[in-house]
C-alpha cells in the first residue's frame, strides 16, 4: 500500500513537471509571435513609405497617375509624395536630346539627287501633351520628328537648286566685287580692284526650321535646331559631276588666259607707243643739240676768219688737219708740189 502511494505521488509530481514546462514553453513563444509580428509592421510601414516618395531629378519630370488618368505633374526637382499603390509614377526627361536621322535621299528642283545626313537637338516642352500625344514615350517621339524633319527637308531642297543648297549650308556667300574698269596709266595697268564681300543668306537649317513651323507643338516637344552634318550625292552620279566641274574649271581657266593675254597685249601696245615717243623726243633733242653745236662752230670759225691774227693760225690747223685725212694706208709719204695751197702754208707763202 505504502508502495502505490509513492508512486501515485511520483506519477502527480512528474505530470505536474511536465505541466509546468508546457506553460514556460508557450510564453516564450508568445514573445518571439509578438517580436515577428512588430518586425511585418515595420516592413509594411517601410514599403508604403518607400511607394509614397517621389524623387526628382534636375533631368527629369515626374507624372503622378491615378487609374491611367494623369493627376499632376513635378517639374521641380526635389522629393514629394503621391498614395501609395493607387498612384503611380512615370519618369519624362528634361533634358536636351539628340537624335541622328537616318541619311535619306532627296531631290533638288533642277532635279539632282542628293544624299542628306542631319541630326535633331530637341527636348519635351509640355510633359502632359507629351505623355497624352506620344504615350512619353522617347522612341515615339523619334518617329514623329523622323517624319517632321524629314518632309521639312525635302520640301525645302526641293525648291532649291543644287549649287543653291551647297552655297546655303553654312548660311553665307562669298562674292568678287569689282570696284572700277581696267585701265591703262603711264605704263602701268590698272587692273580693277576687286573686294571679297561675305553675304549673309538664309541658311539650310533655317530654311527646314521655317518649314518645320511649330508642328512639332502639338506634340509637346520643342525641336531647338536641325543640323546637316553631311551634304552628298549618289555614288552613281558623283563620276559624271566631277567631269562637268573639271569641264567649268577648264572654262574658267581658259577665260582668265584670255583676260590675261589681252590685258599683256595693252601692256606691250602701251610700252612700245612709250618707247617710240622716247625715241622721238631723244632724236628731237639730239637735232636740236647738233643745230646748236654746229651754230656754235660757225660762231667760232665767223670770230676766227673775222681776227687777221688768227686766221692764219686756223688756216696752218685745216692745212693739217687735211693732209692728216689724206695720208692712208701704210704709205706716210706725202709729195707735196709748190703751188700746192698746203706746201704754201708750210713754206709761210700762204
Amino acid at each position: 500500500m505504502d508502495f502505490n502511494q509513492n508512486q501515485n505521488q511520483s506519477n502527480v509530481e512528474y505530470e505536474h513537471f511536465n505541466h509546468n514546462g508546457t506553460k514556460k514553453k508557450n510564453g516564450k513563444e508568445k514573445k518571439k509571435g509578438k517580436g515577428i509580428f512588430i518586425f511585418l509592421i515595420l516592413v509594411v510601414l517601410a514599403v508604403v513609405g518607400a511607394n509614397s516618395i517621389v524623387i526628382t531629378k534636375e533631368n527629369q519630370y515626374k507624372l503622378i497617375r491615378q487609374f491611367g488618368r494623369v493627376e499632376r505633374v513635378i517639374s521641380t526637382s526635389g522629393l514629394s509624395f503621391k498614395i501609395p499603390f493607387i498612384e503611380s509614377v512615370d519618369v519624362i526627361p528634361n533634358q536636351l536630346l539628340l537624335y541622328d536621322l537616318p541619311a535619306s535621299d532627296v531631290i533638288t528642283s533642277d532635279k539632282k539627287t542628293m544624299i542628306v545626313d542631319s541630326y535633331v537637338l530637341w527636348q519635351v516642352d509640355d510633359p502632359l501633351k507629351f505623355a497624352q500625344t506620344l504615350s512619353g514615350s522617347v522612341s515615339n517621339a523619334e518617329r514623329r520628328i523622323d517624319t517632321i524633319v524629314y518632309n521639312a527637308t525635302k520640301n525645302t531642297i526641293s525648291n532649291m537648286k543644287q549649287d543653291e543648297v551647297i552655297v546655303s549650308r553654312d548660311g553665307k556667300m562669298t562674292v568678287t566685287v569689282d570696284q572700277t574698269d581696267a585701265d591703262v596709266v603711264g605704263n602701268d595697268l590698272e587692273l580693277p580692284s576687286e573686294t571679297k564681300e561675305v553675304i549673309e543668306i538664309k541658311s539650310l537649317t533655317e530654311e527646314i526650321m521655317e518649314q518645320i513651323a511649330h508642328t512639332e507643338e502639338q506634340y509637346g516637344i520643342e525641336i531647338v535646331t536641325v543640323e546637316v552634318k553631311k551634304l552628298d550625292l549618289p555614288d552613281d552620279n558623283k563620276q559624271a559631276v566631277y567631269t562637268r566641274m573639271i569641264s567649268e574649271r577648264e572654262n574658267i581657266a581658259a577665260q582668265y588666259t584670255a583676260e590675261g593675254a589681252s590685258q599683256a597685249k595693252m601692256i606691250e601696245n602701251t610700252t612700245d607707243k612709250e618707247v617710240a615717243i622716247m625715241i622721238s623726243d631723244a632724236q628731237a633733242k639730239a637735232e636740236a643739240i647738233i643745230a646748236e653745236g654746229e651754230a656754235e662752230y660757225m660762231r667760232i670759225l665767223s670770230e676766227a676768219y673775222s681776227d687777221p691774227e688768227k686766221t692764219d693760225f686756223y688756216s696752218y690747223v685745216r692745212a693739217l688737219d687735211a693732209l692728216k685725212a689724206s695720208m692712208t694706208g701704210d704709205n706716210k709719204t706725202v709729195i707735196l708740189s709748190d703751188d700746192s695751197p698746203i706746201a704754201q702754208i708750210f713754206n709761210g707763202n700762204y
